[in-house]
């Protein structure tokens, strides 16, 4: 079960649901957008008013963020909770009769937990999709938690959270990240030219249209192929199609796609939002990252965390990407065969993009241990 508030948690969710059923041929999965599900249309409203209030007020974000960061989710929260979701969230279960749910948000999280309360016995999984841990995740009738660091970890266990419930797991990626892909062919199977490629992502919610980097990043077009990832954005997507400046050769507009792993692994440098999911999935794929534009709160959590691992830096000013673009071009040939090794898994990755789901299979052998059984086709994979 996830929500729509950003597109990470439910990426999580299909990640999961995707690889638990090429590791295990015996599992079956459903997910579930619990607001979008149970209320097709009052669910857009709120996601719609959600996005406006990141995009033009992110202090006022920040600011209910950290008021709430060591708090469970208030009484008014969960009374709406309750109202809107419980009955038929209770419905669906016990139609469905899972053997284990699994929360990618914390609003499923909370419903859940509500009726694990009321006596539903189902294991409860909370997968926490970003590298912190804020209050509104924590409830005392989750049984396993997924976290992506050891710090995350300490941060729930400091709120009273038992250590032996919460496994180091990092952040589910979908099957596609775990796959290595010859560069070579990618480069022509896309049109690129064998020079420096830079994938720029962000711009499905319309924050990059408005990014004060962009021109830094133009000007060296000459030289290096920018990918510019647009998502679903129509509108940014026609307002930078008419701009004299992105009609060039080398810069490439991008729009919703679902090969984005391939996209990574072509490239040479991500420049992003340090969102928990696309952070991960670079990860995943050894790409350096530049960052631009946290929103305050978890953002500005993941990027510390990644800066401080040396996964990538903060965009501070035009010297950023000059020092970046300047080191693609004077050290390309050692810099793409880096790339290569990475993408392949022989440099030194802290990330095994299949953890979480081998531990939510460990949780259901626990509970149905004669069911669960590694799919023929599952990928001989060490832990």
């Amino acid at each position: 079960m996830s929500e729509g508030f950003g597109a990470g948690h439910t990426q999580a969710a299909y990640a999961l649901s995707e690889s638990l059923r090429i590791l295990s041929s015996d599992i079956e999965t459903h997910v579930l957008e619990l607001g979008s599900f149970l209320h097709p249309t009052l669910a857009p409203w709120i996601f719609t008013a959600y996005r406006k209030t990141v995009m033009t007020q992110p202090k006022l974000y920040g600011l209910v963020y950290r008021s709430q960061y060591k708090k469970s989710l208030n009484r008014f929260a969960q009374l709406a909770l309750h109202r809107l979701f419980y009955a038929q969230t209770a419905e669906v279960i016990r139609r469905l009769e899972p053997d284990a749910i699994v929360c990618t948000h914390p609003f499923p999280n909370a419903v859940v937990s509500r009726l694990k309360r009321s006596g539903l016995g189902v294991p409860l999984c909370t997968v926490i999709t970003d590298y912190d841990a804020h209050g509104t995740w924590v409830s005392p009738e989750v049984n396993k938690y997924l976290v992506s660091t050891p710090g995350v970890k300490q941060k729930l266990t400091g709120r009273g959270v038992r250590p032996e419930a919460i496994e180091v797991t990092g952040i589910p990626v979908h099957p596609n990240f775990w796959k290595h892909h010859n560069r070579e062919e990618l480069r022509k199977h896309y049109g690129l030219k064998p020079i420096p490629t830079v994938l720029i992502m962000g711009g499905g919610w319309g924050l990059l249209k408005e990014s004060e980097f962009l021109p830094d990043l133009l000007r060296w077009r000459d030289q290096i192929q920018l990918v510019v990832c647009l998502g679903s954005n129509q509108k940014a997507m026609a307002a930078l199609s008419a701009d004299p400046r992105f009609q060039h050769e080398n810069v490439r507009l991008l729009g919703f796609t679902r090969e984005i792993d391939q996209w990574m692994e072509v490239s040479d440098l991500l420049i992003t939002k340090p969102g928990g999911m696309t952070c991960t999935e670079g990860l995943a794929k050894g790409i350096p990252m530049l960052f631009y534009k946290p929103i305050p709160g978890q953002e500005e959590e993941n990027l510390q965390y990644f800066t401080q691992h040396g996964f990538g830096e903060p965009i501070k000013s035009a010297e950023t990407i000059d020092h970046w673009f300047g080191l693609l071009l004077e050290q390309y040939p050692e810099l793409s065969k880096r790339r290569s090794d990475a993408a392949a898994g022989r440099g030194n990755r802290p990330y095994r993009p299949y953890h979480c789901s081998y531990s939510i299979i460990k949780l259901l052998e626990h509970h149905r241990p004669a069911s669960i059984g590694q799919s023929q086709h599952a990928p001989a994979l060490s832990l």
